[in-house]
């Protein structure tokens, strides 16, 4: 009887870890995280983002894709859409503990608290899986000595959308190390726009209105006191530059910080 011939490794391409899936999560038919090995080389700042993809047909399919987890976690967390005729999304979706997947080597991105000029309070304005790289600047403990409130927005279309919600309000204000430093610093502000819920509605009418300064018990936005990360679809994007420019707030970037900073890198395949 003839041997079994061994499958062949994947090569992976040098610009690439191969890392392996230890844990997905399927938050609605449309979202899904999951986590996977890190390499010990592989550093990042949070808010940062990398090319995260599978190996299709010999070659690399990537999308660029905001870290989740804080840099001092072992392991590496994603939050994804899944769209059923996306390039990557559509074979990403299915991946299961033990998959590789692909993790680009130089992470980069414009959300980061050194783009910004000091200040008292971050906002940090998502929609949909824009969360993602505020879900690790919320977790770096360098972000709350550099701010004494951090404001976490969170917009969706419906309440089952609304990823990490149970872990912002429940588990991380209860953990070990973090609890103590953004206990009374961190305020999460879910809205929805599609479905009954205690706030409802965009995040650029909740501003315009000001319905969310009254509801936080804070000041209007200010480009003396208040900086601003936004991260979400291309539309909110641009409404809400248009919004904080209008009240002269100043886009920030690697090169020169400023009041705001927008992140363009958004999965949407």
């Amino acid at each position: 009887m003839d041997a079994i011939a061994p499958r062949p490794l994947q090569t992976i391409p040098p610009a690439f870890f191969g890392e392996r899936v230890t844990w997905v999560h399927h938050w609605t038919d449309r979202l899904f995280s999951f986590r996977c090995t890190r390499d010990p080389s592989f550093r990042f700042v949070a808010g940062q983002f990398a090319m995260i993809g599978l190996m299709v047909d010999g070659k690399p399919l990537v999308r660029a894709y905001s870290v989740v987890s804080p840099p001092w976690e072992e392991e590496l967390e994603f939050l994804s859409i899944k769209v059923q005729n996306g390039p990557l999304t559509s074979r990403l979706q299915h991946i299961q503990p033990g998959d590789t997947v692909l993790i680009g080597k130089k992470p980069t991105g414009t959300l980061l608290t050194e783009n910004l000029l000091p200040g008292s309070t971050l906002w940090l304005l998502a929609t949909g899986t824009g969360l993602a790289p505020f879900m690790s600047l919320i977790r770096e403990p360098d972000v709350y000595e550099r701010y004494e409130r951090v404001v976490v927005c969170h917009t969706v279309r419906e309440v089952k959308e609304l990823a990490y919600r149970d872990y912002i309000t429940g588990e991380l204000p209860q953990h070990e190390f973090l609890g103590e430093i953004l206990a009374g610093k961190l305020l999460y502000y879910p809205s929805v726009t599609r479905e009954p819920f205690p706030t409802q509605g965009r995040i650029t009418t909740l501003i315009e209105s000001g319905q969310v300064f009254s509801d936080l018990g804070l000041p209007p936005l200010s480009t003396e006191r208040d900086r601003v990360m936004l991260c979400g679809s291309e539309a909110m994007n641009a409404d809400v530059k248009a919004m904080l420019e209008a009240r002269g707030f100043v886009e920030g970037s690697n090169n020169a910080p400023g009041t705001y900073v927008v992140e363009k890198a958004f999965v949407t395949k």
